[in-house]
């Protein structure tokens, strides 16, 4: 019987779909763990088709393909240390998020989903099919527990594998990122630890799909849940971690601690993450924005400075008759300061020529909010021509706080394909640009310092649609609106809740009717970075037809 293990951690980055791609990602890995003299390499859940599959995993063309490629991996692989590996599986007309055990050249061992997570952005249970309460496997001698993802989140999957002869527990996961969910991860698998007094390595996946980023993290616990290893957030990397035998049975020696940032260094780190993946799987190698003077837009250009490179990145200020000088300066100096291409066209010439062909109809009726988003609609076509012309993808640059209470013209400067902020309030934004420009990293690739300027975040936030126009103008100050949203939104709380927290009721009751009467908005918006438990989009789905108000 072994007295030690080595495996191989590959905290990788998979692509959605691209089976080859990830397939070859997994062979070299699995070379790297031969070279080390691993007995086995792990990955993540799903990984040989990437995670989150959403209703791609259901298409039989596209699981059959997944299942093959891994049978092609065992055949590739065959002659070293074994793979765990994450994919889809179908027996019997069902279909199971499933973990394979992978040994010369064939699958030696299939582990199925048991919990299978509805909730936030999961929809497993419409998916996949629950699969049983089962043993551990056994690689050279020593046997294996490898409850999937959701199963190590109940006591039942990793007590029925200690029971059974488990001798450490390996967890694949494909577990996205929410502000502290190391921390929540961590205390649910001491818990864990606790229960069965076995080791257990927490293995995460790395990068971003759409809207959810997997910040990796993997991580390793010893008996009484002391940390014997910690892997870097959001970096892919590769640990080989050796497990011994001894009196008291099974321990992971100690091994690399990576330092844990705090959170609002994890909050950019997780856009410029879903910026880059974005672009880079869907195939954008550039970007450009509307740079307006304000600080939504100049946290935009940053992040995708830092993601992509500030030569890869368009900022573009469309002023009108309304933008303050200071506006026109800020802006020129954020793209100065990042490094970025600046580009000035403005937009007075085109809304003279649709003012005058609407005018006949317009006739006898007074300017209201009609003319101020034929200004950010018209800015967004000429945006979407550049989009067009020169291959960049448009970035829309709307905080959660706008985004919430429809604070953005539809066609207009909501017009683009990704929102880095989307899941940001306003309040935290002016933290974010405090933030970025006091602190720079070897991950950031545009230049540090004070890029984005001081007169930026200490100016009070306008739209600058008419003359002396404010947000407050329309909207409570935003450390009351987000106070609110932060209630409403994130906890789901009443207005009873929110008057009973200080809030004005009136105040209240007015987002609470613009949160519901903005969901057709939010349904045809741009995807954004998940930040929070609770973001727009598959966390949070409202009907967009809807007449109910708390009545409390």
């Amino acid at each position: 019987m072994a007295d030690r293990f080595r495996i191989t951690l590959a905290q990788l980055n998979p692509t959605m779909g691209d089976l080859a791609g990830n397939a070859a990602k997994a062979c070299d890995a699995w070379e790297t763990a031969r070279d080390a003299g691993a007995d086995m390499v792990a990955f993540p859940e799903m990984f040989i088709t990437g995670y989150n599959t959403q209703d791609l995993a259901m298409k039989p063309a596209f699981h059959r393909a997944a299942m093959d490629a891994v049978d092609k991996l065992a055949e590739d692989c065959a002659d070293g240390p074994a793979i765990g590996i994450g994919g889809p599986w179908v027996d019997d007309g069902k279909l199971y998020n499933a973990y394979f055990i992978l040994k010369h050249g064939k699958v030696a061992h299939r582990v199925l989903k048991h919990h299978l997570p509805n909730e936030t952005v999961f929809d497993e249970v419409r998916i996949f099919d629950s699969g049983p309460l089962a043993g551990p496997y056994a690689l050279n001698g020593v046997r294996i527990g490898s409850p999937i993802c959701e199963d190590s989140w109940y006591e039942d999957v990793a007590e029925t594998l200690a029971e059974t002869g488990a001798e450490f527990l390996l967890v694949p996961n494909g577990s996205p990122y929410f502000r502290n969910k190391l921390e929540v991860r961590q205390n649910l698998m001491v818990a864990r630890v606790v229960e069965t007094d076995l080791p257990l390595i927490y293995l995460n996946l790395a990068g971003a799909q759409d809207d959810q980023v997997f910040d990796g993290g993997t991580f390793a616990l010893n008996p009484g849940g002391e940390l014997a290893l910690q892997m870097p957030l959001f970096d892919e990397d590769i640990a080989h971690v050796d497990l011994v035998r001894g009196d008291e049975g099974w321990r992971i020696e100690p091994g690399a601690k990576a330092h844990v940032p705090d959170d609002m260094e994890q909050d950019y780190r997780a856009m410029v993450t879903a910026l880059r993946d974005y672009c880079g799987k869907t195939g954008f190698g550039k970007v450009l924005l509307g740079l307006s003077g304000g600080i939504d837009s100049a946290i935009v250009a940053t992040i995708a400075a830092d993601a992509l490179g500030p030569e890869n990145v368009r900022c573009v200020m469309l002023p009108s008759e309304y933008t303050s000088q200071g506006s026109l300066d800020d802006a020129k100096q954020v793209a100065e300061n990042l490094g970025c291409r600046y580009d000035f066209v403005p937009i007075a010439e085109s809304r003279g020529a649709v003012t005058n062909t609407l005018a006949p109809l317009f006739e006898g009726r007074d300017a209201d909010i009609t003319e101020e988003n034929i200004q950010s609609r018209l800015r967004g076509l000429l945006l979407m021509a550049l989009s067009n012309k020169f291959g960049e993808m448009l970035l829309t640059t709307g905080n959660k706080s706008e985004v919430a209470v429809g604070y953005a013209t539809i066609y207009g400067d909501m017009a683009g394909g990704y929102n880095p902020i989307k899941d940001m309030y306003k309040t935290r934004v002016f933290d974010c640009c405090r933030w970025r420009n006091a602190n720079h990293r070897d991950w950031m690739q545009a230049p540090e310092g004070e890029v984005i300027p001081v007169s930026i975040i200490d100016k009070p936030p306008s739209a600058e649609l008419r003359p002396d126009q404010k947000d407050e103008d329309s909207l409570p100050p935003y450390e009351v609106l987000d106070g609110i949203l932060m209630l409403l939104v994130d906890a789901e709380a009443s207005v009873e809740d929110c008057v009973r927290a200080g809030y004005d009721r009136d105040t209240v009751k007015r987002i609470e009717h613009l949160l519901y009467i903005s969901e057709y908005k939010r349904f045809q918006s741009a995807p954004g970075t998940r930040l929070s438990p609770r973001a727009f989009w598959l966390d949070r789905r409202y009907p967009i037809v809807n007449r109910w108000r708390d009545p409390s």
